[in-house]
């Protein structure tokens, strides 16, 4: 923990990740000078300027000068020049996590969102249910969210909500009065040794939940449920199974693809859902923040009115327009099994010709580690059109390209084509794309790009 009395300028490297941006604000808010920098200018870096916050684009040892305490990110290497300045002046340094675990600690009610898939749409649904007068909360989505218009709504009551993750076990540094861990799945293998690792961490992340607090789990997800006898304080589970504390039960599918559901408290019926976002694993999210609403003391059939009326965070399943009678998506699946249930969605979609998914791999790492995850995630996809591996925080080590996920991908019998650039990607939907198809851009980089340019002409 940093005495923050003693700070006065805080300067953020990598300000304009979606979390580091969102932590810059709520210090600006809170009277702290900030100042950060980033590689690129972007939506967050120019939006945290119109907060009056100085922000540099390019890393320089200058830029740290003034700082009485530096933030930055994991993915942040010690040969980064503002990294190097600060240790050379004994500046205090702290990560992304550890500085929001200490803003943390200051609520009442931390509700913190854990899990391999789904963290950010939880994470809005949770915020959507406390975001009114009653409530006013602190929240922080990994995404932009229309209900506060930003990916920060700065609150002046207990509740404090945020999601926890799991990379590099960065949710280690929160100890929420309410944890909610949404699925346990392989990912991030370049820091994880195997699975059994991964869910040793989120052991630990169980265990950091207040004494007193609320332990959430998906009871239907078989890796979180190993988390059971490790965890000693209050458990609630979620899901569809007979076990499970708050079931979702009855439930069909409208022409759109979105589930209508009862929710039950064991065999006492609580309320009926009707969600405007498609998918199976909507039901989940759902039903996650339906839970920790209720532990959190909400009403049931306000919880459910909030649900009924929630739309997701821009990036998921987000309908971007129609050209020339070809519907666009953008979604910011990225793992295997975000992409076989994203496609399980449109695939449920009334009246739904080709599906065209535009996939952009994320990482070189987590393309080679789950290669043959990714080969078998796309069978819902009529046609897969392939993006380069977008880099992110790596360096493109020649071991695996796109190239390689599409004969990976044609060897599973789902007709795959890679293109050198988004603009081929294009020229190929214009000449193939028929009225009736949809178009799904797919990937946590640019990708999105690809539909707004189709859109465009």
């Amino acid at each position: 923990m940093i005495d923050m009395s003693t700070v006065k300028t805080v300067h953020f490297v990598g300000i304009g990740g979606i979390s580091n941006s969102a932590i810059a604000e709520l210090m600006a808010q809170a009277g702290y000078t900030v100042t950060g920098s980033d590689l690129c200018e972007s939506d967050l870096t120019r939006h945290l300027r119109d907060k009056g916050i100085e922000v540099f684009i390019g890393h320089a040892a200058e830029n740290v000068s003034n700082a009485d305490l530096v933030v930055y990110t994991v993915a942040v290497g010690e040969e980064n020049p503002e990294m190097a300045e600060a240790k050379k002046k004994g500046i205090p340094c702290l990560t992304r996590a550890e500085m929001l675990g200490q803003i943390m600690a200051g609520y009442e009610t931390a509700i913190a969102i854990s899990g391999t898939h789904g963290k950010t749409t939880t994470t809005s649904m949770v915020t959507r249910i406390f975001n009114d007068s009653k409530y006013n909360p602190t929240a922080l989505v990994g995404g932009v969210f229309d209900d506060i218009h930003s990916n920060l709504k700065i609150g002046d009551s207990r509740f404090f909500i945020t999601e926890a993750c799991e990379y590099k076990e960065s949710f280690l540094s929160f100890f929420p009065k309410i944890g909610v861990i949404l699925n346990i799945d392989e990912d991030h293998l370049d820091y994880y040794r195997d699975l059994d690792h991964i869910v040793s961490a989120f052991v630990k992340f169980a265990k950091n939940v207040e004494n007193g607090g609320t332990l959430i789990i998906n009871g239907d997800d078989y890796n979180t449920r190993k988390i059971i006898p490790y965890y000693r304080g209050k458990l609630v589970t979620f899901g569809m199974a007979d076990h499970c504390d708050f079931r979702a039960a009855n439930i069909v599918y409208n022409t759109n693809g979105c589930a209508q559901f009862d929710v039950f408290d064991k065999d006492h019926l609580l309320c009926s859902i009707e969600l405007q976002i498609p998918g199976q694993h909507n039901i989940y999210n759902a039903l996650a923040a339906f839970s920790a609403g209720s532990i959190a003391g909400v009403p049931a059939k306000e919880l459910a009115a909030k649900l009924e009326t929630f739309k997701n965070a821009h990036r998921r399943f987000e309908k971007r327009g129609v050209k020339n009678g070809v519907t666009v998506i953008d979604d910011y699946a990225h793992h295997p099994n975000e992409i076989r249930v994203t496609l399980e969605a449109a695939k449920r979609i009334a009246s739904v010709g080709k599906i065209w998914c535009v996939f952009q791999p994320h990482t070189y790492s987590r393309t080679k580690d789950l290669l043959h995850g990714f080969a078998g995630a796309f069978g819902n996809a009529d046609e897969v059109l392939l993006a380069d591996i977008y880099a992110a925080r790596e360096k493109d080590t020649g071991e695996i390209s796109s190239i390689d996920l599409m004969n990976a991908l044609n060897t599973e019998g789902v007709h795959s084509v890679y293109f050198e650039s988004f603009n081929a990607i294009v020229s190929h939907l214009k000449a193939h794309a028929a009225p009736g198809d949809l178009v799904i851009t797919m990937g946590a980089g640019d990708i999105y790009r690809v539909g707004n340019l189709f859109l465009e002409d």
